[in-house]
């Protein structure tokens, strides 16, 4: 068990004031949250939360709930948009040209910064610097909530899973191939 002063800074929803210590990228992500009326508990971790695996560990749950924003871009067109996977999935990159009706490839570094104002391991699903189409994993929805980028690579935020899709106007699709069986415990699953 860490130290107390190494445990993640929880904010349980933004009714709280959020913390002014938090990084500005963090800041962005949360006030957007709060202007788009999604409920979001921010944590601040004390190491990195860069992959799915890591965000995962330190937030105590099964990498299926751990969403990757992932940007990608249309190889011919160069339009980025963004792809909100579980992260125990790939994306089925020929699935998503099909839908698109252009090959997609990943986007670089440099034009996840451009696009987003966020850099790798830290882009959240909102708050995003430009707006971008959204496509997200069906899988995700299996999930009463989920947690995301918060615009760092040691920020994350749980959010409600189907109040986050609307928020973004997310197109939900058959984004990816699942590595294996996402299992939720029943308690995480939406209520019908």
């Amino acid at each position: 068990m860490s130290p107390a002063s190494e445990q993640p800074k929880s904010v349980p929803d933004q009714s709280e004031p959020i913390p002014a210590d938090i990084p500005a990228a963090t800041k962005r992500v949360a006030d957007a949250a709060t202007r788009a009326g999604l409920p979001f508990a921010l944590r601040i971790m004390p190491d990195s939360t860069h992959t799915a695996e890591d965000a995962a560990n330190a937030c105590g749950c099964e990498v299926d709930l751990i969403v990757k924003s992932l940007v990608f871009k249309g190889k011919t067109t160069k339009k980025p948009f963004l792809m909100l996977v579980s992260g125990k999935n790939r994306v089925n990159e020929k699935n998503i040209a099909a839908m698109i009706g252009e090959v997609v490839e990943k986007a670089d570094a440099d034009l996840v910064k451009r696009a987003t104002g966020f850099s790798i391991g830290g882009v959240p699903p909102i708050g995003l610097a430009n707006r971008l189409p959204v496509l997200m994993d069906e899988t995700l929805l299996r999930f009463a909530r989920v947690w995301c980028a918060a615009g760092t690579a040691n920020t994350v935020m749980s959010v409600p899973t189907h109040v986050l899709a609307r928020t973004v106007a997310a197109r939900v699709i058959k984004v990816a191939i699942e590595t294996s069986g996402a299992r939720c415990h029943p308690s995480q699953r939406e209520a019908a």
